[in-house]
């Protein structure tokens, strides 16, 4: 049919991708998909390197070490849950993050922001209040 070439032209360019550039990507190719994130192997990564997740504090970091320390390295990222102060919800948002192979390549912390504290709709944007000040 006439109209597939059309879509195709169209489709492509509004998304950023070459189809001759797209199928020459070595992990394209393979069948894999390519990792561009970063991520921290929780099963040998120190508490300095965990530290970098979003939300992860040092407290945090040295409860993930004690706990892999007690039980053995983490079989699947999953296991993480197990450690205290690690939900089901907070781990959705490390997931992203977490490898159980391979080379930590985090290499700076990832910010959390928008995730805790006032959202940019309550803020007041422009000029604040002055401050009073005591005489």
């Amino acid at each position: 049919m006439a109209l597939r070439p059309i879509v195709r032209a169209l489709v492509v360019p509004v998304l950023g991708l070459s189809l001759s550039g797209l199928a020459s990507h070595p992990a394209v190719a393979e069948g894999e998909a390519p990792t561009s994130h970063k991520v921290v192997n929780i099963s040998q990564a120190t508490s300095a390197e965990l530290a970098r997740l979003p939300r992860v504090g040092v407290k945090l970091a040295d409860r993930i070490v004690a706990h892999r320390k007690e039980h053995g390295p983490f079989r699947r990222i999953e296991d993480l849950m197990e450690v205290k102060g690690v939900g089901e919800k907070f781990f959705s948002t490390l997931k992203p993050y977490l490898s159980v192979s391979g080379p930590t390549t985090l290499t700076e912390k990832v910010s959390s922001k928008g995730s805790r504290g006032a959202s940019s709709k309550t803020k007041k944007s422009g000029t604040s209040a002055p401050k009073k000040v005591k005489a």
